[in-house]
């Protein structure tokens, strides 16, 4: 007989956390309809993160999305395009909690992971939409061919990212709005009373709390857009008469955008020479060109000077927790100050508190 310690282990069979392990990368695979190169890899990155001692102690929950995590990985490293939210809504896990779970596989192992490039994501993103097909529940205008889709999407997409609406958060949101600004433009003689969220609830699609706001910055973009463009002076456009003419934008978007925003040091000097002018000119001239500068809704904010371009959160900073004024008594006070005898005495303990503290630690 040899003693377990001694042995090899060759003949050792798998436990059942590992063989559920298993059974569920496997499964995951199959609904994924990954190929088999990835089932075989996903499954060893699993084995190598179920054996490392970073992974003994961890709850069941976090132990059951380790296979989801090698999938992903898996994915990632072939170029697979595949968002963290299909694998949670499988898994039925909490992005937060599988963000963490997957930091801590390619920390623990090694594993290095390529960034998903935007267009994979748009064509993934795209691909859970209901819009494609004729349904009993989708009206025959809402449906769309899927390549004019994609292909007008990715469009909007790369103009948000030209404009820093992309840079530093999460894609699913600005991929949303793009998508639905995409599809109004298409037809929008049909589509321009349909609501963001009824869009979203007929693609069978959720809608991400910042999907509003990007849309927001996305018509602010293309209304200044078509300020630059002279047919389009004529018309009062605003946030939904301009989705018709996304087509025109979209086609001289490089022209476009260097005359609707001008660079840092263009500024610079527009607000120099609108110093010097202002301070030569009389009150009320300089009162009026306050106003005309100020922004307006519809056509004169598109008409108003360009501004530089630069991220909405340099444009628009968040406000600061303005802190109560110290009154003059509060503000005298260094903390330096002597401490008073009276101020002392309120620290130490009387007799009839010694004597209740004596009491008390007879009972312990």
């Amino acid at each position: 007989e040899v003693a377990y310690s001694q042995s090899t282990g060759q003949k050792e069979q798998l436990s059942r956390c590992m063989q559920r392990g298993i059974r569920r990368v496997q499964d995951l695979c199959k609904v994924l309809q990954l190929p088999s190169v990835f089932e075989e890899a996903a499954v060893s990155y699993f084995q190598r993160a179920l054996q490392h001692p970073a992974f003994h102690l961890v709850s069941l929950e976090k132990k059951e999305l380790l296979g989801g995590c090698c999938v992903f990985v898996t994915c990632r490293q072939h170029n697979w395009p595949l968002t963290m939210g299909t694998i949670c809504s499988l898994l039925y896990a909490k992005q937060e909690l599988f963000a963490s779970v997957y930091l801590s596989v390619q920390k623990e192992l090694g594993i290095s992971v390529p960034a998903l490039s935007l267009a994979d994501l748009v064509k993934t993103h795209l691909n859970s939409f209901r819009l494609f097909q004729r349904a009993e529940d989708i009206p025959a205008s809402f449906v769309e061919d899927k390549e004019k889709m994609v292909a007008r999407t990715m469009q909007m997409v790369e103009l948000a990212s030209e404009t820093w609406l992309v840079t530093g958060r999460h894609p699913v949101p600005i991929v949303t709005a793009a998508a639905f600004l995409s599809w109004q433009s298409l037809q929008p003689a049909a589509r321009l009373t349909c609501t963001f969220a009824r869009f979203c609830k007929v693609a069978g699609v959720d809608l991400p709390p910042p999907a509003h706001l990007r849309l927001k910055e996305l018509h602010e973009i293309l209304l200044r857009m078509a300020s630059q463009l002279t047919w389009l002076r004529v018309f009062n456009l605003d946030k939904k008469t301009v989705v018709k003419h996304i087509g025109d934008l979209l086609q001289h978007r490089i022209f476009l955008l260097k005359n609707a925003f001008c660079l840092e040091d263009t500024e610079e000097q527009h607000l120099a020479a609108q110093g010097e002018g202002s301070a030569s000119s009389p009150p009320a001239a300089a009162g009026a060109a306050q106003e005309e500068g100020s922004p307006s809704e519809g056509k004169r904010k598109c008409d108003s000077s360009p501004r530089p371009l630069l991220p909405p959160c340099l444009i628009n900073p968040r406000k600061r927790l303005r802190t109560a004024a110290l009154s003059a008594s509060d503000a005298a006070i260094t903390g330096d100050e002597p401490i008073s005898d009276s101020e002392i005495e309120q620290y130490l303990r009387g007799p009839e508190e010694i004597r209740a503290f004596r009491k008390a630690k007879v009972w312990q």
